[in-house]
C-alpha cells in the first residue's frame, strides 16, 4: 500500500486557521496520488473536534464544508482494530508508551502497514521513534518531525 498515516492533529491543521501548519500543507501536498491511511476512530475524531471548534464559534459552518469537501478528494483507508486486537496491540502499545488508546491505534496502523506517520503530537511522535516508525518529514521545504 502507498500512502501516509495521518493522525488528526494534522488533519485538523487544515481545518483550523490557528492550528495551521507549513508541515500540515507538505502533508496534504504530499497526499496527491496516495491514500491516507487511519485507523477507524479517526473519522469521529476529527468530526468531534469540528464540532467542538464549531460551538466555540472557532470555526464556521462554510469552513467546515470546506474541510469536508477538501477530505472528500482525499483517498483515505480506514483500518479497523478487532475486538481482540484492541488487547494484543492497542493497549499493550497505550500502556508501553504513555499513550491514549486513540493515538495507540494511530501507533498501531503505521506498524501494521510500515507506512510513515504524519503527526503533530509529540507524545506520539515520540512513541513511535521508539517503535521503529518512520516520521513524515517533507522533501519540498525539508520540515517537519525529525
Amino acid at each position: 500500500m502507498k500512502g501516509i498515516v495521518v493522525d488528526a492533529s494534522v488533519a485538523l491543521a487544515w481545518c483550523f486557521p490557528d492550528e495551521h501548519s507549513e508541515y500540515a500543507d507538505d502533508v496534504l501536498d504530499a497526499l496527491e496520488g496516495q491514500t491516507v491511511v487511519v485507523p477507524s476512530v479517526w473519522v469521529l475524531e476529527v468530526a468531534n473536534a469540528v464540532l467542538v471548534a464549531e460551538r466555540r464559534k472557532r470555526i464556521g459552518k462554510a469552513d467546515i464544508v470546506r474541510f469536508v469537501a477538501l477530505l472528500g478528494n482525499l483517498s483515505i483507508s480506514e483500518m479497523s482494530v478487532p475486538v481482540g486486537g484492541i488487547l494484543e496491540t492497542v493497549i499493550p502499545l497505550g500502556r508501553e508508551h504513555g499513550l491514549s488508546a486513540y493515538d495507540a491505534a494511530y501507533l498501531d496502523v503505521a506498524v501494521r502497514t510500515g507506512l510513515a506517520l504524519a503527526t503533530a503530537d509529540g507524545p506520539l511522535e515520540g512513541a513511535a521513534r521508539k517503535a521503529g516508525v518512520v516520521i513524515w518529514t517533507s522533501r519540498k521545504s525539508g520540515k517537519g518531525k525529525r
